[in-house]
């Protein structure tokens, strides 16, 4: 008998939930990011809470799943009701914290999410001062990707004030805030 779509959710979650196995767990966010770019999935993910599954795998020790939990992340904010739950869950701060990995994958999601969730009303915590210099820092990267999304982060999402402040204070140093590894 086959599964439906709800159904078949609930079991990943369930395994998530259930499993000992690192391995097992990786897997199973893998496919719950995978789902999660599919609009036709956004109900069910809701209702399975799997936002703040991906919300609190982004604080774990294990890149993998903090990789596979941005990227789902990723993939669920464009929704306007998926935005406004991360917005009021105060997922922009550990969002930003991505912004110091070493995974490549995860701080090109964080970038990426961050713009998706900018608005009018969030805009002073995704562009706050520590972002931009961030921002400014990626922009000078050799990884083209993250220094062409940074580029963009700067241009579109940040004022001419912000930017030149967050030049004048960081002179580009952003001690602390690795480049990822390519």
């Amino acid at each position: 008998m086959e599964l439906g779509r709800l159904e078949y959710l609930q079991a990943l979650v369930t395994e998530f939930q259930v499993t000992d196995s690192t391995e097992a767990k990786e897997q199973v966010l893998a496919n719950l990011a995978n789902f999660a770019y599919d609009p036709s999935n956004y109900e069910y993910l809701r209702q399975l809470q799997v936002l703040d599954l991906f919300l609190d795998m982004l604080t774990e020790d294990n890149e993998t799943l903090v990789e596979f939990a941005m990227g789902g992340l990723c993939n669920l904010c464009l929704d306007k009701t998926n935005k406004e739950y991360i917005l009021e869950a105060n997922g922009v701060e550990p969002i930003i914290n991505c912004l110091s990995s070493s995974n490549e994958e995860t701080v090109v999601s964080a970038v990426t999410t961050l713009m998706f969730l900018t608005t009018p009303r969030s805009r002073a915590q995704t562009t706050a001062l520590p972002v931009v210099e961030c921002m400014l820092r990626f922009s000078l990267s050799a990884n083209t990707r993250l220094s062409n999304l940074a580029s963009i982060f700067l241009q579109d999402y940040c004022s001419p004030p912000q930017v030149e402040e967050a030049r004048n204070l960081s002179k580009h140093t952003a001690v602390g805030i690795p480049l990822p590894k390519d």
